[in-house]
Parts: structure tokens; sequence; C-alpha cells
């Protein structure tokens, strides 16, 4: 299996990790149009970035001004671009009269981190993959507003926010105690939401049954570094907790090692190589040469011009990374949980 980056000069450049389906993909964007590279567990994947980084637009247009920005800004947009993007998001409440089914969640990302939140239904669980959640369950389900309405109720009355910043997210990601806890602390949340029913849930809201997902097996983070790319195949991903998401009553410590560096920004001429052992929201885990694992957030990629750095190059315009032997990462990096800033060579 290959992950695949474009090949530099044809004007793409990476638009971050999705998670439309239960395999992480990175988008590309060059004006309107999109392409995506759906990644494998298990390969290699290496880049080298070029240049400047561009401002990425907002809701699919292109940004007007062309702007350069920052390269540890997660968010990728110049401030006009931003405004935009959040003035047209759910999250802004403008959006009253959306017709669509939303969906009230409450997902899992680690001791003591637990968030109650939105969705449109159509998405399915594609937002809880998009912010890395390592289990959750559905809590209702109606309109927009009985949702959002939910929402600050429970968020009010259990004393649980609303977002989690993906620093903290990753440095407990490593150290995940077994299922059994994990499903545990899931099924104490919703109990208590659910006893909160009739104090202040919209009439409108349809409650739904507690059904913990967990989806460390989506996110690869039961699997060594050195498993071989195959060995994912045995249980389905995305399963529910009855199924199980690493075998019966082991940690994901026993399963792979914690990463512990992480990429703080992009620089011209910075590389990035190793091999892709785990994703989770938008981080990317590589394993590199010294046995140790590195994080990408995937988020200060985004409006970089990207060129693999590896010579196999496919018929199809991208450049696949068929073989990546060692690594070599040629950025600054921090230490996961510590805040040191490292030299990036290693």
């Amino acid at each position: 299996m290959t992950c695949a980056v474009r090949e530099s000069g044809g004007g793409w450049r990476c638009a971050g990790v999705r998670w439309p389906r239960e395999v992480p993909e990175l988008g590309w964007s060059r004006g309107g149009d999109r392409r995506v590279s759906v990644l494998a567990y298990g390969a290699g994947l290496g880049f080298r970035a070029v240049g400047e980084r561009h401002c990425v637009g907002a809701r699919g247009n292109v940004c007007p001004l062309g702007a350069v920005v920052p390269g540890r800004s997660t968010g990728g947009r110049c401030a006009e671009c931003a405004r935009l993007d959040r003035a047209h998001s759910v999250a802004a409440d403008t959006m009253a009269d959306d017709p669509r089914t939303y969906r009230v969640y409450l997902a899992w990302f680690g001791p003591g981190m637990v968030k109650v939140g939105i969705t449109g239904e159509e998405r399915g669980a594609a937002r809880l993959r998009e912010q890395g959640a390592v289990a959750f369950s559905w809590l209702g389900r109606g309109p927009l507003m009985a949702a959002r309405r939910t929402e600050e109720v429970l968020r009010a009355a259990l004393g649980v926010p609303d977002r989690i910043p993906y620093a903290k997210k990753r440095a407990v990601r490593g150290q995940l105690p077994g299922p059994e806890e994990r499903a545990g602390a899931v099924a104490e949340l919703y109990a208590r939401a659910a006893a909160l029913e009739g104090r202040g849930w919209p009439e409108s809201l349809e409650p739904l049954p507690l059904e913990v997902i967990d989806q460390v097996g989506v996110f690869g983070l039961d699997r060594a570094p050195d498993a071989d790319a195959d060995a994912d195949a045995d249980p389905a991903p995305g399963r529910s907790v009855r199924e199980g998401g690493t075998a019966p009553g082991r940690s994901v410590r026993e399963s792979a090692p914690a990463p512990v560096r992480a990429v703080r920004e992009l620089v011209d001429g910075g590389v990035v190589a190793g091999r892709l052992v785990a994703a989770a929201g938008p981080d990317l885990h590589l394993a590199v040469a010294d046995g140790g694992v590195v994080v990408l957030d995937t988020r200060l990629i985004t409006g970089w011009d990207l060129t693999a750095v590896t010579r196999a190059t496919g018929a199809t315009g991208a450049i696949e990374v068929t073989e990546v032997t060692g690594s070599d990462v040629r950025v600054p990096l921090i230490d996961i949980g510590g805040g040191g800033v490292q030299a990036g060579l290693f």
C-alpha cells in the first residue's frame, strides 16, 4: 500500500486530513478543483515544504488576497477568510432556519476529557473522527435549535466543555485505558445526561439509546508501529464496544508506544518523512528511525506546496511514496505535554 503526495509545480496545495469514511484522506485543492489521497496504515509518507504558506480561503473560495499566513497557525487562514468561514458555520448560530436533522453526541477523548456537541445527521460519525474522539455515544436527534439548546443545557448542568484543545488530546492518546473502562466512562456520562430529560431538554429532541462506539481501531491506536501493514485487517473499524477496540482488557499503552514529539511548524525546505502507524482527528502518527513516533498535525500543512521526497512517480500526476527507509524530519519539533522545542534533526 502507498500514500501519495501531489507533484510539485501543479499548483496543488494540501487541504489537510478528512474523515468522510473510516479511513483518513488527504485533501488537495487548486482553485476550485479538489482531489483526495487515501492514506493507509503501514505505508510510507514523506514530503518537503516549498516556498511560503498561503491562506486556504473560506467555504471553498480562494483567498482573494493570496495572503501569506504564519507557519504555526492551525487555522491556515488570513483574518478576513477566517471571519467569513466562522460566519457561515453552525457554531456561529446564524443558521436558525436550517431544515436538516442534527444529532447530539457525548464524546470521550481520554481520562477526564469528555465533551458534548452536535453534528448534522447526514454526516454520521465523520465529525467525531475529525475531532479524534476515542469513544462516543449519540444522545438525541432533532432540529438544529433543539440540538443546540440541549447542548447548552448539558454543558451547564454537567460541567463539560464544548471543545478540548488538541494538545491535551494527543498528550493522553498513547496512555488510554482498556475498552471496558472507555465504555464505562461514556456510559456514565450518558446516564448523567439522560437523567436531565424533562429538565431543560426541548420536547422536539428525540432521545437515542446508549450505544458506545469505540474508535481505537479506526484510528490505528491498537497497532504497534512495527506491525505489518496488513495485520489490521482482522477486526472491522468503527465497531461497537461489544465487539471491542483492542484485545479484551488490553490498554492502548500495551499495544503501541505513546508519541512524545510533535511537529511545531513547517518551514521552506523542511522535510517530514516516516511510516504512518495511526491517525486521529487531524493528527498523523509517523514512526521514525529511532523507534519513536512523531505526531504531525495536518492543520499545519494546509496552504503549503508539498513535494514528495522519494523518486517513484505515478502516471496520474502524483508522486507515490513506495519506500521510506528510515526517516527524515527537518522541521521544528515540540515535546508533547512538555512544551520544549527541539531542533528537528534526529
